[in-house]
């Protein structure tokens, strides 16, 4: 075990001692898999993009060059250029992110973009990041919106979601499962199976490729397609080495990411075959009837004002979008 972390750090160090010139690096979030995975499909088409216009860029397997804590502290320094990192890295540096993630906000994953890009909550954001060292270049979509995955109890009611215990990311899904009349417990990915085949938790919110991506179908039984809300990672750069880029490096950048964010926003649309996927792995697929997503959406308003943001940053996002 001590000479697999010494294996490793060696690793880590050797790459982050790499010249920013000679190579950028770019942390993985999920398997190399275009056909399962938004955020490879984003990560990739950003290196080729760099490669094909003279700056060396390398993908680094996911958690080689550390996880998630690890990566933010080596982009804020400088250290790596570029990681597909969790939405929740960011929001320790700025939480007006959180508002991108309040389930039943936004109608569908085109309202969130207009938000992010003519309402300006993008640039919002890095306001509040790039001071920190971090500049967020992109929301990034996993995939379809959110669902419920239960290993036991299907979720065909509101009512429903009180007799089972979730397992949360952070604080805000604890709040959203309480609004909801739920449980939640804070488990990290690593420990999810454990958690869910003990008891401990009784399912997880996440788009419908994650079981099928990370072998849970072997227990997972019930996908509740709830359409909560976009289900998105973030694609960050060291604002450090993004400043120290020439004019001309700074627009293959720049242009890298755009073709990125086209390339995952075609991804989403071929994503539909998933729930078919699903059920050919032996999960039944459930759809919410009208009255019951109203009855979740009303549910999550009092959310809104409980997701801790900087002051304004609610009415910001309300605002970006015409509320």
């Amino acid at each position: 075990m001590k000479l697999t972390r010494t294996i490793a750090a060696t690793t880590i160090a050797l790459a982050l001692a790499l010249p920013a010139a000679a190579q950028v690096k770019i942390a993985l979030d999920s398997p190399p898999d275009l056909e399962g995975s938004g955020t490879y499909v984003w990560a990739h088409t950003f290196a080729e993009h760099l490669n094909a216009n003279g700056m060396a860029a390398e993908e680094f397997p996911r958690n080689s060059l550390g996880e998630e804590a690890e990566r933010l502290d080596q982009i804020s320094q400088g250290l790596l250029e570029v990681s597909m990192s969790d939405a929740k890295s960011a929001g320790t540096l700025d939480s007006t992110i959180f508002g991108a993630m309040m389930p039943y906000f936004f109608a569908d994953s085109v309202e969130l973009d207009k938000a992010l890009s003519e309402g300006g909550m993008l640039e919002r954001i890095n306001a509040g990041t790039t001071p920190q060292g971090v500049r967020v270049m992109d929301l990034v979509f996993l995939g379809l919106p959110t669902g419920i995955f239960t290993t036991n109890k299907p979720i065909r009611t509101l009512e429903d979601m009180q007799s089972v215990r979730m397992r949360a990311l952070d604080k805000v899904q604890i709040q959203t499962f309480e609004t909801w009349g739920s449980k939640g417990t804070i488990v990290s990915w690593s420990e999810v199976p454990n958690a869910l085949q003990t008891g401990v938790a009784d399912g997880y919110v996440n788009p419908p490729f994650v079981p099928l991506m990370f072998g849970h179908t072997a227990f997972i039984k019930h996908f509740t397609n709830a359409k909560m809300a976009a289900a998105v990672r973030i694609a960050i750069v060291s604002e450090d080495w993004y400043q120290g880029l020439s004019d001309d490096e700074r627009k293959i950048v720049d242009d890298g990411a755009a073709k990125a964010h086209a390339a995952n926003r075609a991804f989403l649309t071929t994503r539909e075959s998933v729930l078919n996927d699903l059920q050919a792995a032996g999960i039944e697929v459930i759809e919410l009837s009208d009255e019951e997503r109203a009855k979740f959406r009303a549910a999550s308003q009092p959310l809104y004002d409980k997701v801790e943001m900087p002051e304004g940053a609610l009415e910001a996002w309300s605002k970006s979008i015409g509320k």
